[in-house]
């Protein structure tokens, strides 16, 4: 091999060229299995990646630490055996197969055929082996891809069962309870990427409630923002930031008094206001914002630092949260 350039004319892309060319002339990595043979096995079986799916970030640098650890047990005296393997399991392959054939139920795939549709998923099972060894082998991991092992196959799944069966022999298998995502279409448990496959934004439906204070001498009632009302009636208690800003404020359609957040206010739904207030008399004057709604806006937005619809609502007052802890 030439000498290494060095300062302002070394190019890293090419001098890592020029070494994997060194190493594929020498057959390095085969080479080096055969100089070790003899010596303590060190076994390295590849944590599968999906078969069905690109190399990318995350499996480039897991591979370079596993690379590390291989690399690290030859230089100590070991003959370290490492297959990659492939992770064909059912589901990200059935996905790509119902999304290429517009499947959408059990009953399409009972109408195609279970043969014919299994024969579908193994057709694309594979189709990525040859990028993903270019890509592993530019990176400069040493693998074997020749003998490489495949989820798929009847003799790998013997083996899971077989390991299973020493497992229970040794009294090591216990049954429990977990949450988890779970698909009864496919009735299958879901990992964390299957069930954000079919993550939307929505607009999701909310409602605020209100809750009475019980020691407010105005009658007021705590607001309360959810799109899960049917989880209220197991609430044991509110929260409140003792450092945030409150208000009160009063409805001038309904005579409510309600308690939030000061940074809230400008949620508020507006109203139109009705003379006959029922909780009280709601005054005309002009601090009421009935005809300088605009001018009384600005003046509680200055002070505020948030804008409040004075058409619909009655400032009351302000304070801290810790007054409201306990009531």
């Amino acid at each position: 091999m030439e000498d290494v350039c060095e300062g302002k004319d070394f190019n890293f892309a090419k001098q890592e060229e020029k070494i994997l060319e060194m190493w594929e002339a020498m057959n390095a990595f085969h080479t080096q299995l055969k100089k070790t043979e003899g010596k303590p096995e060190y076994i390295f079986y590849d944590g599968p990646p999906f078969a069905t799916g690109l190399p990318h970030y995350g499996h480039i640098l897991a591979g370079t630490i596993k690379d590390i650890v291989t690399r690290y047990q030859t230089a100590t005296g070991h003959h370290v055996t490492r297959r990659f393997g492939w992770d064909c399991h059912g589901l990200p392959v059935e996905f790509e197969i119902d999304t290429k054939l517009g499947i959408k139920s059990r009953d399409e795939v009972l109408a195609m055929g279970i043969d014919k549709y299994n024969e579908e998923c193994r057709s694309i099972v594979m189709r990525y082996s040859q990028e993903w060894e270019k890509i592993v082998c530019r990176v400069g991991r040493w693998i074997d891809f020749q003998n490489d092992y495949k989820t798929l196959d009847p003799q790998y799944m013997e083996s899971v069962w077989w390991v299973f069966e020493q497992l229970w022999e040794k009294n090591l298998i216990y049954k429990g309870f977990k949450v988890m995502p779970y698909s009864t279409g496919c009735k299958t448990p879901l990992s964390n990427f299957e069930a954000g496959l079919n993550y939307k934004d929505v607009s999701d439906p909310a409602i605020v409630v209100s809750f009475p204070l019980k020691e407010d001498m105005d009658g007021g009632a705590l607001l309360a923002w959810t799109t899960t009302p049917w989880t209220l009636p197991s609430n044991l208690a509110l929260c409140v930031n003792a450092n945030f800003d409150y208000a009160k404020v009063r409805s001038k359609t309904t005579g409510a008094v309600y308690i939030l957040a000061v940074s809230r206010l400008s949620q508020l739904p507006a109203k139109k206001v009705k003379p006959d207030v029922s909780n009280g008399p709601v005054s005309k004057s002009k601090d009421s914002g009935t005809k300088t709604g605009g001018k009384q806006k600005d003046i509680h937005e200055e002070k505020l630092g948030v804008a409040l619809d004075t058409n619909s609502y009655e400032l009351l007052g302000t304070f801290k949260g810790s007054v409201l802890v306990g009531k």
